[in-house]
């Protein structure tokens, strides 16, 4: 009896120490995006703040900017692990300025990616690392209909990179160098036609972008532009449709930051620290996102499988008593 009441006492105080650290962090509201790089960062952070420091973390479905709207509105959700900024500065730095969202760590350490990419066994065995270094070569690029021609992969119709990419196709004089310009057909196609040309070590060219899983699976080098990207001429030529004289421009990086409400700032207490400090770079979010599609893995199952993988990135994050708590909860 004596053993038992030892026992349930014992219990008892995990249970209360338990409750005391879950009333210091309190519940969380986490939104999971519906991409996957942030749904799987979202489902880390979940499994991270409840193991590591004793919060009670709620999953809600998010998109940038309703989670924005709503967290800017409402207060709700308290999170958004991965927002892409760019889309929403202005009102961003309004509200920050007036203290209602906290900005936290920058989540993806390189930024959102977009541009032009060839196989790295093709950028190094030929010198191509900038886009006139492939504008020189069309013969690397096998792939248009006219087998004369280098082929360069744009985006499938409707896609708003479609016209980005036509107008820089004919500001750095791909269409009169040689190359033409080729139509995937689908998201389905672009990727195929990548995968096909890396899995024969062939050469290719065209748009894409970063992290996603096909460039942790395959790698992937990005031409530089060689000129900085110029606002204005992005807003009235580079992204509209027909541009009759588009000059040559590039991409801006995309800001990709975890946001967070004053609220739940206030009292995350050491979780805040967690928040602000961690970051993966593009490669390493790739190569989750590569596991996930080929196991066809749920963002919680990549969430598990990036924990249990990469311990040397994600234990850099957190104390070692934090990390500790965490690897016992695998």
């Amino acid at each position: 009896m004596k053993k038992l009441f030892v026992s349930v006492a014992a219990t008892a105080l995990i249970g209360m120490a338990s409750s005391a650290m879950a009333e210091e962090c309190g519940t969380v509201t986490v939104a999971e995006m519906n991409w996957a790089s942030a749904g799987a960062i979202a489902q880390i952070d979940k499994i991270i703040l409840e193991n590591g420091y004793g919060c009670d973390v709620e999953l809600v479905t998010g998109d940038t900017m309703p989670t924005f709207t709503s967290m800017s509105s409402k207060g709700k959700p308290d999170m958004a692990p991965e927002l892409w900024i760019n889309a929403v500065r202005e009102p961003l730095d309004k509200e920050v300025a007036e203290g209602s969202l906290i900005i936290g760590g920058e989540i993806l350490n390189e930024g959102g990616v977009e541009g032009f990419w060839v196989p790295t066994y093709i950028a190094e065995e030929h010198n191509i690392y900038t886009v006139k270094d492939a504008l020189a070569h069309p013969e690397l690029f096998p792939g248009a209909e006219d087998e004369s021609k280098g082929a360069f992969f744009t985006c499938p119709t409707g896609w708003n990179c479609r016209i980005t990419t036509g107008n820089l196709f004919r500001a750095f004089g791909f269409d009169k160098g040689g190359f033409e310009l080729v139509d995937p057909g689908s998201a389905a196609g672009l990727d195929g036609s990548l995968a096909k040309a890396n899995e024969r070590k062939e050469g290719w060219l065209g748009y894409y972008w970063a992290p996603t899983a096909i460039l942790g699976k395959y790698d992937m080098t990005l031409l530089d532009f060689e000129v900085p990207h110029d606002k204005e001429e992005w807003d009235t030529c580079t992204v509209i449709e027909d541009c009759p004289e588009p000059k040559p421009n590039s991409w801006v990086k995309s800001e990709v930051f975890t946001v967070v409400t004053d609220d739940f700032a206030n009292k995350a207490g050491p979780a805040m620290e967690y928040i602000k400090g961690r970051t993966w770079d593009n490669r390493t979010a790739g190569k989750v996102l590569a596991w996930m599609t080929d196991n066809q893995a749920t963002n919680e199952d990549g969430a598990y499988y990036f924990l249990e993988n990469f311990e040397d990135v994600w234990t850099k994050w957190v104390s070692p008593e934090t990390a500790e708590k965490v690897k016992s909860a695998l």
